[in-house]
This record gives structure tokens, sequence and C-alpha cells, in this order.
């Protein structure tokens, strides 16, 4: 077998599909981290629907930094505040629920992960009879060391989409945003 010379060409050649290789293999790496937070997501939230916030804990890894934007509005709760008694009270929150999602879009770099999501929920909250929720949420999560962890939930009621007077009401704070599209 002859080899043919080495020249800045094939050099240059040579980089350049090891990078097309590594490109290939970070994305499919990406795309199996993506797959598995996806899963924990579905699985937790599921968990959580039921009242079962134990579950929910042992599947996500909630960061020290972690911040929550709740569908309810008001000031972000932080990761500190999830005290035991907290989690036991977010479980007795929901009840009764089921669980479903779709991802609408990922976004993946090597230490974070952001899930576009639209959640849906027919669920007990906080004592109201069930009812269908749904839900847009941005989770965002962070890889430190060997496990991820979530960094950041952003949950709101928009999923239908609201006219310019009654987005301007919610916008002003008004409590009673029940203005005609």
């Amino acid at each position: 077998m002859i080899t043919p010379p080495i020249t800045p060409r094939r050099i240059v050649a040579g980089l350049a599909m090891l990078a097309a290789g590594s490109a290939a293999f970070a994305t499919a790496h990406a795309d199996d981290i993506v797959e598995r937070l996806v899963a924990v997501s579905d699985r937790s939230n599921t968990a959580l629907m039921k009242g079962d916030a134990a579950a929910y804990m042992k599947l996500v890894t909630i960061s020290e930094d972690f911040t929550l934007m709740s569908p309810f509005g008001g000031e972000p709760s932080r990761g500190a505040e999830y005290t035991p008694e907290r989690i036991k009270r977010m479980g007795a929150f929901f009840r009764n629920g089921t669980f479903d999602m779709d991802l609408v879009a990922s976004y993946a770099s090597r230490d974070m992960v952001v899930l576009a999501l639209t959640e849906r929920a027919n669920v007990e909250v906080g004592g109201l009879p069930a009812q269908d929720w749904a839900l847009r949420v941005t989770l965002v999560y962070r890889r430190t060391g060997r496990r991820w962890e979530l960094v950041h939930r952003h949950a709101d009621p928009l999923v239908d989409p609201v006219g310019l007077p009654q987005a301007a009401a919610l916008a002003r704070g008004e409590r009673d945003a029940t203005v005609a599209r």
C-alpha cells in the first residue's frame, strides 16, 4: 500500500474531518442528554401532579441558586427556600393529576440545557376541583460535575393567545384581566 505524502492540504482536510466527527459526536451526546432531561422532567412532574413531591425531589436536583417564576406571578422563589416543610406543602398543593408535555425546542451546550415545553395537566390544585392546566414552561439545567441540576423554571398560563387589551391589563398588574380579546 502506498501512503500519500503528508501535505498542508491533507493536514487541513484531516483536521476538518476530525472536527466534523467531533461535532457529530457532540451533537449525538447533546441529543442523549436532552432526551434524558426531557424524560426526567416528564417523570418528575407526573409524580408532582399526583401530589408526590418526594418523588419529584428524588428525580430532580434543584441547585442552590435555583429560581422559580411560577405561573401565579409574584417574586421568584429561590433554591434555599425549598425546605422539607415547603416540599411537603408542594405535594399537598397538587392532587390526583395526570400530566403530559410536549417539547417545543431544546438548546444544549456542554454544561447547559434549555428546554422549552408545553405542559398539560388535569389536576386538583390548591383545593380546587380537577381542571385542565396548560402552561408554557422553560427549564434550564446546568451540569455540575457529573449531574444535571435544575437552575431555573419559568411557567406561565398563556398557552392560548390573549389579545393586546388582556395582555396590557395583566402587565399593569390588574387582578381581573378578563378584558375581551
